[in-house]
């Protein structure tokens, strides 16, 4: 059985960073599409940045390009998402998730269903 335990959030001024973690079990990281994705109060689930199984391929959304890093620590089996310059927009649940695909279209994040971690919430706020 898949599971996450994601930690890491907080509420942090706009400009702040925070860095996320998602720590897996019973299962290998590398084996999957792996990545983060975040739901915003009253809005869908957005994908923030995937990393593909196999090839290792690594997709930002458009809105967080050049301000998030997602890396994976194979041997701590462990998933992060380093996020720096963050805006009020960014605000939100964010989970770490296992999908059945994850690619980049139109500068947006698509994937397909899986199993998803509980989640952390980022409140980037003055």
């Amino acid at each position: 059985q898949l599971q996450f335990v994601e930690s890491g959030g907080g509420l942090v001024q706009p400009g702040g960073s925070l860095r996320l973690a998602c720590a897996a079990s019973g299962f290998t990281l590398d084996y999957y599409n792996i990545g983060w994705f975040r739901q915003a109060p009253g809005k869908e689930h957005e994908g923030v940045s995937c990393i593909t199984r196999s090839i290792g391929s690594i997709y930002y959304a458009d809105s967080v390009k050049g301000r998030f890093t997602i890396s994976r620590d194979n041997a701590k089996n462990t998933l992060y998402l380093q996020m720096n310059n963050l805006k009020p927009e960014d605000t939100g649940v964010y989970y770490c998730a296992a999908t059945t695909f994850c690619t980049i279209a139109a500068g947006k994040i698509r994937f397909g269903g899986g199993s998803w971690g509980q989640g952390t919430q980022v409140t980037v706020a003055s």
